[in-house]
């Protein structure tokens, strides 16, 4: 299962609907998807579930319905991380659902991180719980790709969820913020492989798997920008101008060339998603990608093509993501 983590240390950018429609999209292009929330604020997981479906997860006693419940043992000190049911939405969607609770395991994730470099084995399997437990959901469900959500801080929590990642995808909006994060991200990424890269050679446990650290750059998505005849409104193109040359700099830690190219020739630019303004909300109330909005669901009149024209750019997106971190997916739709 190849794991793709969607971060960006700036909220607010819409991250979290991204993930969401990008999780249903691989599903409906064949994939076998996990979905899972990795923010303690469990806005994913609020996304697939209503209040009545949530709460029992969330007091489930000692079955491992969400994130947290998995992890817990190692946090009270009784065990090791359990096997996780997850919720199954779909046939081929099953969410890792998350926990307010989770914000628990960050000072246990902050201090076992130094305690690898004493080749002390609880301290592994604390730093590896995350990408054990997803490893574990999805060689039960077969899973073909994890979508994983995180909050937008580089605190213990998204680090230890960002080692467990083979891929991050860059959900940005065209502001001076989304640019600072790119400038405080790069350099983070790179200083935490470096580290674990160190501390991995020192698992003194042969037979406890542990994760690359690889995460590789796939690209960034461009959120909610505005458009005025196709072109980007003056407000946000003096943003976006400056997003290709940002990215190669900080993230890829490369010399750009003197002349960038614009965002929608970048090449690792993924996509350019406008703000789907009225049919958000509406698929916020019906529970359901704004791509699978039907007429009984309010989708009518110049809404229905605005619907069609979404699953277009979703589709689109979610082919180039796949492509760039090698997901089987269907040649059609199913």
């Amino acid at each position: 299962m190849i794991i793709i983590a969607f971060f960006n240390n700036k909220g607010g950018v819409g991250k979290t609907s991204l993930a969401y429609h990008l999780a249903w999209m691989f599903t409906d292009l064949g994939a076998r998807v996990v979905a899972a929330d990795l923010d303690p604020q469990a806005n994913l997981t609020a996304a697939f579930l209503d209040e009545e479906s949530l709460e029992p997860l969330w007091v489930s006693g000692d079955r491992a319905e969400t994130i947290y419940s998995a992890v817990r043992p190692l946090l009270s000190g009784t065990g090791d991380v359990l096997e996780p049911t997850g919720h199954a939405i779909q046939d081929r969607l099953v969410l890792l659902a998350g926990d307010l609770a989770l914000s628990a395991f960050e000072d246990e994730l902050s201090s076992e991180w130094s305690g690898c470099l004493d080749r002390k084995e609880r301290s592994f399997r604390v730093i590896s719980a995350f990408w054990r437990v997803l490893d574990a959901l999805g060689n039960r469900t077969s899973a073909d790709v994890a979508i994983v959500d995180l909050g937008p801080n580089l605190g213990a929590i998204n680090r230890a969820a960002l080692i467990a990642a083979d891929f991050i995808v860059m959900p940005l909006s065209p502001d001076l913020f989304s640019l600072q994060g790119l400038r405080n991200l790069g350099p983070t990424l790179d200083r935490w492989r470096e580290e674990w890269t160190e501390r991995r050679k020192k698992n003194p446990a042969a037979d406890l798997a542990m994760p690359r650290g690889e995460m590789r750059p796939a690209g960034y998505v461009v959120l909610q920008h505005a458009v005025r005849l196709d072109r980007p409104v003056r407000a946000y193109a003096r943003w976006l101008d400056r997003i290709p040359r940002e990215y190669r700099e900080s993230v890829l830690r490369e010399v750009p060339p003197a002349s960038s190219p614009s965002v929608s020739n970048d090449p690792h630019c993924l996509a350019l998603l406008k703000h789907y303004r009225s049919l958000m909300p509406m698929a916020q109330e019906a529970r359901k990608p704004v791509f699978h909005l039907r007429p009984a669901d309010g989708a009518i009149g110049a809404h229905s093509q605005a619907v069609i024209d979404a699953g277009g750019h979703f589709e689109a997106l979610a082919r180039r993501i796949a492509d760039r971190c090698g997901v089987a997916l269907a040649q059609l739709p199913v």
